[in-house]
């Protein structure tokens, strides 16, 4: 089976992240992906090191391998509207965001030529229904994340850093100065949670927050904003705490898991059991893999 994989992004965020997890799975699996991203995306060059199939995404490219392929697949929403255009076979969405979907002419257009979408929690295929999109042509496939070594005697406060105001650093920063501690913005989660005590991801608006399932998989309890798909990955007090978008609320969750050591280990451990039964790369590969099939008409 060939699949051709549409990404605009030109940063490395999560989206790009699972882009990336799932063009390596499906190589392992002996099938025959190809990505396309901007040529100076960190997208584009982590594929690239790694020796997976990846090309500079064009306008004019985009068409001819689209042609060779048996199942298109746009992981954001500009790559969304470029495949629409070309439509060669079936075209599969992924939707990560939690806004609802626009209503205008153009946006109608676009969403009617998808044949399917991959929602990346039940959250977001409701924001679809709410949309208009027919359930039968959504799949909930949870973000699948590596599972890291466990974290042992990590005492920084950390967040994931980012520029966008739908996350919310500066409240993160603020929480921690009432507690006065400080807070680590770490660029790289992966390379980071081995320092973490607690992990606090805020936010305004979330698909799902695959940034708290790395921090779950190292074993680290989470501190995470009670907006959209983030309770699908966390139950409040057993594998983490969901807190209001308030510094009160964000250092009360913070300062609990500092005090009670006991605490922070037990809901660590679960969160980790909960990684490893619905949130692995492996399921996240297998479960795109059965959408692929079941529109090919594959057993």
């Amino acid at each position: 089976m060939k699949t051709l994989h549409i990404d605009t992004g030109r940063g490395m965020r999560g989206g790009q992240w699972q882009v990336l997890r799932l063009v390596r799975g499906l190589v392992g699996r002996g099938m025959s992906p190809m990505l396309m991203a901007p040529e100076q995306s960190p997208l584009f060059r982590m594929a690239k090191a790694e020796g997976l199939p990846v090309r500079r995404l064009t306008t004019l490219g985009l068409p001819q391998l689209a042609r060779q392929t048996d199942v298109v697949h746009a992981h954001d929403a500009r790559a969304h509207m470029m495949a629409a255009l070309f439509p060669r076979g079936p075209l599969v969405v992924a939707r990560r965001v939690a806004f609802p979907i626009g209503h205008g002419v153009l946006s109608r257009e676009k969403y009617r030529r998808a044949t399917h979408y991959i929602a990346v929690s039940k959250y977001v295929e409701a924001m679809l229904a709410g949309g208009g999109i027919p359930l039968e042509k959504v799949t909930v496939v949870y973000d699948g994340v590596p599972l890291l070594p466990l974290t042992e005697g990590g005492s920084q406060v950390v967040c994931p850093a980012s520029n966008d105001p739908q996350k919310g650093v500066r409240l993160v920063i603020e929480a921690a100065r009432m507690l006065r501690v400080q807070v680590f913005p770490s660029p790289d989660l992966e390379r980071d949670l081995c320092k973490a005590a607690v992990f606090v991801y805020v936010t305004y608006a979330e698909g799902l927050g695959s940034a708290t399932l790395l921090a779950m998989s190292a074993g680290v309890p989470v501190v995470a904003s009670c907006v959209g798909g983030l309770p699908e990955a966390i139950v409040n007090g057993e594998e983490g705490l969901l807190v209001d978008n308030n510094s009160d609320a964000i250092s009360g969750g913070i300062r609990r898991f500092l005090e009670d050591r006991e605490f922070a280990r037990a809901v660590a451990g679960r969160a980790r059991r909960k990684v490893e039964l619905q949130f692995t790369e492996e399921l996240m590969v297998d479960r795109t893999q059965e959408v692929y099939r079941k529109l090919l008409g594959d057993s």
